[in-house]
């Protein structure tokens, strides 16, 4: 899964480093300090050996003779696997000398094949005694007098004194590094957050923006991130005055064409019946196509503002009180849920694409028409658009005949009319459906609960996720 915050991949990847780091390096002097206690203990029984070597004689009757003082009790005590032994080599034979803590147990010896001596003429190996001891061996042959008699000495150690060592040295150590891991992720946590709060800042004034509380990026940012507020400032205030000439440019437009068409309209009425009625309809076609075509100049010159915002339930609220005062006998009902749904699109857009939908369904209700607005639900959201987007869904329902499939698809087509017995220019759902398009949105048309048509428009919403 892709990870979209800054905070969380900076924070996933110096705790992934950190722990990779802190275990690499725990491994290591882990291995470090087996290696050096190894080397320790193998110096202390060389040592312990020379002692031994030391220690002991041949008497004049032959014999060995000797008592070795390591200064370890562990040497005295049975069973340790801290033992020391000398044999005679040689065509002589007398007793061997053993530590009391070997008795009269043996310990295994290998062949000189299997533990070869070095250049010193010593060897070490590891056997197991007959105690269950795991032991170090160390060991060397020694001539002792000037006949050439020599004596093997070995000298044993335990080796679970080493791996308690170690063990308890990782332990510490392991103990010692996640401690310290967790401090250096928790001071490293608190430094990227405080490196990156004017991030957070900036989108605290993105969403001020995106909610229509403020026209600019407002803040003291840091010299990093300055340049990009400047910048998104400058965007800002390039597309308000784009729209703001393209409006003036569409008054201009629509005010230099108001008084032709109005002088075509009022010939119209003097001229006799068929002519007359012939240039009266084609100059208020030509106004309804003016009309729309100057919407879309308008709603593309503004459709990429983030300023477009407009408060669902007052403006619907307006249109619902006119439509009732023109249609005294048909009830209109207005569901708005949340109250404060916000539409981002501009306010006489979304009454303009509203209003031809309830002027529709007025036309041809029995009695009754309901408007809802509501947020969309997971299977509309991101319509046409962003997915990431934040949708409204605007319905307009009528308790009249409604249409079948076919005729849905007719009555989308531009001055499409179905009945000629209503007044109109058969223009307003597909001004609705223009409207809708330019902001991204779709217009639905299907038979309603009540029988009817059912109007569904889904437009864009006003939502603070602008991360």
């Amino acid at each position: 899964m892709r990870i979209k915050s800054l905070t969380a991949r900076v924070l996933l990847l110096t705790t992934v480093w950190s722990t990779v780091a802190l275990v690499v390096i725990g491994l290591l002097i882990s291995t470090l300090y087996r290696k050096s206690a190894e080397r320790g203990f193998q110096d202390l029984l060389r040592a312990q050996l020379y002692n031994v070597i030391n220690s002991v004689t041949i008497g004049d009757q032959g014999a060995l003779s000797g008592s070795p003082q390591l200064g370890d009790l562990r040497f005295a005590q049975p069973k340790t696997g801290w033992y020391w032994v000398v044999e005679p080599l040689g065509t002589y034979t007398t007793a061997p000398l053993v530590s009391p803590s070997l008795g009269s147990a043996l310990i295994p010896v290998p062949s000189v094949v299997e533990a070869p001596f070095d250049k010193n003429y010593e060897r070490y190996y590891q056997v197991t005694d007959a105690s269950g001891n795991r032991v170090q061996v160390a060991e060397t042959e020694v001539v002792l007098d000037t006949d050439g008699r020599a004596a093997r000495f070995r000298v044993t150690g335990n080796v679970d004194v080493v791996e308690d060592d170690v063990r308890t040295f990782s332990h510490s150590l392991y103990l010692a590094l996640a401690g310290f891991g967790v401090g250096s992720l928790i001071v490293n946590a608190l430094a990227i957050l405080y490196g990156l709060k004017p991030l957070d800042k900036a989108r605290a004034a993105l969403e001020r923006i995106r909610a229509g509380e403020s026209e600019q990026l407002k803040g003291d940012f840091p010299r990093e991130i300055l340049p990009l507020a400047n910048e998104v400032n400058a965007l800002i205030d390039s597309n308000r005055r784009i729209v703001e000439r393209a409006r003036m440019q569409v008054g201009n437009l629509a005010h230099s064409l108001k008084t032709p068409i109005a002088v075509l309209l009022n010939e119209a009425r003097v001229l006799e019946k068929p002519h007359g009625e012939l240039v009266r309809s084609q100059a208020e076609s030509m106004q309804g196509q003016v009309q729309s075509y100057l919407n879309r100049a308008r709603i593309a010159a503004q459709r990429e503002s983030v300023l477009a915002r407009t408060e669902a339930e007052p403006a619907l609220e307006r249109l619902v009180r006119v439509m009732r005062r023109l249609n005294i006998e048909t009830e209109f009902d207005l569901v708005v849920s949340p109250p404060h749904l916000a539409v981002a699109m501009e306010q006489q857009d979304l009454e303009e694409t509203v209003g031809n939908l309830l002027e529709n369904a007025a036309r041809f209700a029995k009695s009754r028409v309901r408007l809802t607005a509501v947020e969309a639900g997971e299977e509309v959201k991101g319509a046409g658009a962003s997915a990431r987007r934040h949708w409204v869904e605007l319905a307009v329902e009528d308790d009249g005949p409604g249409l079948e499939p076919e005729q849905i698809r007719e009555a989308l087509k531009r001055g499409r009319r179905l009945d000629e017995s209503k007044p109109g220019t058969g223009l307003g759902l597909s001004i609705v459906t223009e409207i809708s398009n330019e902001y991204q949105g779709r217009l639905e048309l299907s038979r309603g609960e009540w029988g009817g048509l059912k109007a569904k428009l889904i437009l864009p919403g006003v939502t603070k996720d602008v991360a």
